[in-house]
């Protein structure tokens, strides 16, 4: 760049603009498009808590989200939020909605041993 690296104010200024939204739909079709997908890929689902997403002054709730890992390609496959009063349990089927998951072993910890989340592993092809 000719000014040199922008500082971390243009950087928020950028990012602030995103929608997360669209951002995630472009996400996981660049990932479609890098990641040489393979029969037998185990995913590993998985919810986890931001590290220092409480905001303390404004009394706001640390952020959930709910991840998809792709162990052979070393990469998330996917990424959701949670909402602010729920919790994995609702975030994993629209996770699982968005990611191609035919002939991949789906695996999740105790949290996304529900039935219909069973159901909707099971119609993905697994």
């Amino acid at each position: 760049m000719p000014y040199g690296t922008p500082s971390h104010h243009t950087f928020r200024r950028v990012f602030a603009r995103l929608d997360p939204d669209e951002f995630r739909e472009c996400f996981i079709k660049w990932v479609g498009l890098i990641a040489e997908r393979t029969t037998g890929e185990v995913i590993a689902i998985d919810g986890k808590t931001l590290r220092r997403s409480y905001d303390k002054q404004d009394d706001k709730a640390a952020i959930h989200m709910v991840n998809a890992w792709g162990s052979s390609t070393g990469m998330v496959l996917g990424q959701l939020k949670t909402s602010a009063k729920s919790n994995e349990i609702t975030a994993i089927p629209a996770l699982l909605d968005v990611l191609e998951i035919s002939g991949c072993i789906v695996t999740i910890d105790a949290m996304g041993c529900q039935k219909e989340i069973a159901k909707k592993i099971r119609a993905g092809g697994c």
